[in-house]
């Protein structure tokens, strides 16, 4: 389910072929660096462009004997080259490439992440716009508390996608830094001007220190970055679940003629699309924390932390783009129910009024306490008698003593809680 939305554009990114063409692209710009300081002769330098080339299957071969993925592509490489190879790799260590490379990968990754959350963007600003005007009752404790809009909570949902988006563009700039300085950080070996040359080629920033690695708090960031996304992804699925509740129906997760919902019950609606968002999130979350276990390494480097990130970095770059397209999708096609959201700010009778009853109370001299007193009292005898909210205000003599029926009629207005709702879209950009 998962390989049809991804494979196509993020499995290419993290594919193998892909991977080796980025570490061949980081051996070629380093050798031509090596030139530029005539380090290496043009004449070697030139059979090398002409001649490296990979086969994969040749290198896991020779990793069957050599037990290390880049000694046996640097051995494919020297099969190809003849002689000029000795120049391949010139004073370089082997997370030189390894690190330079993931940078790319992450990168690329990152930027198909972030088209993704631009997508989902839209699709709520149109939502948001749709029914920025449509009232339904807003709820605190899952109780329902006043009126606001469909629309508001789109364009809430909205406001946190933008962040989500700054975070990842953030992330991606986080990871996008290369280091070729040798074996323990140190240039000994390898001239800080090879790295500088090779990270500029390559539209990376040279980390200004490294080890003999890129330290792993920018993975931990870029990890956090997809995490968080996600989790978004997460509040709103389980919002929208929520909404369609039997008991609330407000919206409904789309779905199609032929689709099933239950094998033993045929009347069944699930929102299983909302649902499996809300797991792949929890995915996210404990890879997130794999990323931050990765920092702490052993002095200049241990290796603990790669086949973690082997794991984590294309699984997760690869459920946050299944997830955004997924939400996007549902998103577009939600089904909104307007009049069921109507129809359950009645279902209280007008009790959800009672906050703007209390202020009017208060602006006629009545203290905070007393006032809010006679709006709790009358609230439980309404339920106990079984009438409306406003019909309980009015036998109320406390209430009709400062305040008339036509007043009390006033408070019962829903565009009192619409009224700022232009003020907030026009904050949002909406």
């Amino acid at each position: 389910m998962i390989e049809r939305y991804t494979i196509p554009e993020m499995g290419r990114v993290w594919s193998e072929e892909r991977k080796f063409e980025r570490m061949l692209r980081i051996e070629i710009l380093s050798c031509e660096a090596l030139s530029k300081l005539k380090i290496i002769p043009k004449e070697a330098l030139f059979q090398i462009k002409k001649k490296a080339r990979f086969d994969i299957g040749r290198i896991k071969k020779i990793e069957e004997k050599t037990n290390h993925d880049i000694v046996s592509f640097i051995i494919n490489l020297s099969e190809n080259i003849g002689e000029p190879a000795k120049y391949i790799h010139f004073g370089l260590t082997s997370s030189d490439v390894i690190d330079t490379s993931l940078s790319l990968t992450m990168k690329e990754a990152m930027d198909i992440l972030i088209k993704d959350t631009q997508n989902l963007l839209k699709a709520l600003s149109l939502k948001a716009r749709k029914y920025k005007n449509t009232v339904m009752i807003g709820r605190s404790h899952g109780v329902h508390a006043e009126p606001i809009t469909f629309g508001l909570k789109m364009a809430l949902f909205y406001e946190e996608t933008k962040r989500n988006l700054d975070r990842l563009k953030r992330a991606r700039d986080a990871a996008a830094y290369g280091k070729i300085s040798g074996s323990v950080g140190t240039h000994a070996n390898i001239e800080p001007f090879v790295e500088e040359y090779v990270c500029r080629k390559l539209g990376l920033k040279v980390a200004k220190v490294s080890s003999q690695i890129l330290q792993r708090d920018r993975h931990a960031e870029y990890m956090n970055a997809i995490a968080i996304a996600g989790t978004s992804l997460e509040k709103f699925a389980m919002e929208f679940r929520a909404l369609q509740r039997t008991e609330i129906g407000e919206v409904e997760e789309y779905f199609s003629s032929t689709q099933k919902g239950s094998s033993s019950m045929p009347h069944k609606k699930n929102p299983i699309m909302f649902e499996r968002i809300c797991g792949l999130a929890r995915i996210l979350r404990g890879n997130a924390l794999a990323a931050m276990e990765n920092m702490p390494l052993w002095h200049e480097r241990d290796i603990s932390h790669s086949s973690v990130e082997r794991v984590i970095l294309p699984d997760s770059t690869t459920l946050l783009d299944y997830m955004l397209r997924k939400m996007t999708d549902l998103v577009n096609r939600l089904v909104v129910n307007e009049e069921r959201m109507r129809e359950n700010i009645d279902k209280t009778r007008g009790i959800i009024f009672s906050q703007r009853v209390l202020m009017e109370l208060i602006k006629r001299d009545l203290t905070r306490i007393a006032a809010y007193d006679i709006v709790q009292e009358t609230a439980l005898s309404m339920q106990r008698d079984g009438i409306d909210f406003n019909e309980a205000l009015k036998r109320n003599k406390k209430v009709r003593d400062v305040m008339g029926p036509k007043f009390i009629d006033s408070c019962f207005d829903l565009s009192y809680h619409t009224k700022y709702i232009d003020k907030i879209f026009k904050r949002a950009g909406l």
